[in-house]
């Protein structure tokens, strides 16, 4: 297992970064690395998607916990056949309100397949710590502009 965690702070309520994390059609916008999420209808747990990367390959993801305003958490297995075919990956999003903004941590944890597939996850370990902090200054940004919006 490799687990990797960033936190950060959101210049908006919780509820404005929340309206951004639940809706799986906004990740490409602030989660690094997604190219597209395709939803299939639903809310909360148990609710389904594919998730594509930037760099072609695809992922099944479902809704594992769900805790409005504060935690989501999904799980992901890769589409197809292939090296990452049975590893696993779990990505939780978890938001404290903290004086006039939120605190957020992102939280990805991985399960490789094999030998080979956790000997390229450790070497692929600092890009993904990097991906996270700038999936957080993206959802801070995108956070932000909506929370202003709100306020015009």
């Amino acid at each position: 297992m490799i687990l990797i965690e960033r936190s950060g702070r959101v210049e908006a309520p919780i509820d404005t970064v929340w309206a951004v994390i639940r809706q799986a059609e906004l990740l490409p916008e602030w989660l690094a690395g997604v190219r597209q999420a395709e939803v299939v209808p639903g809310d909360g747990p148990g609710r389904r998607m594919r998730v594509h990367t930037v760099d072609g390959a695809a992922a099944d993801a479902e809704v594992i916990e769900f805790q409005p305003p504060k935690l989501i958490a999904w799980r992901e297995r890769a589409a197809g056949p292939g090296l990452w075919a049975e590893s696993r990956t779990e990505v939780q999003v978890e938001l404290t309100p903290e004086g006039d903004g939120t605190a957020v941590r992102l939280t990805v944890v991985r399960w490789p397949a094999g030998q080979v597939s956790a000997a390229l996850l450790r070497l692929g370990k600092h890009r993904v710590g990097a991906d996270l902090e700038s999936s957080l200054g993206r959802l801070g940004e995108l956070a932000a502009s909506r929370h202003v919006a709100d306020l015009c």
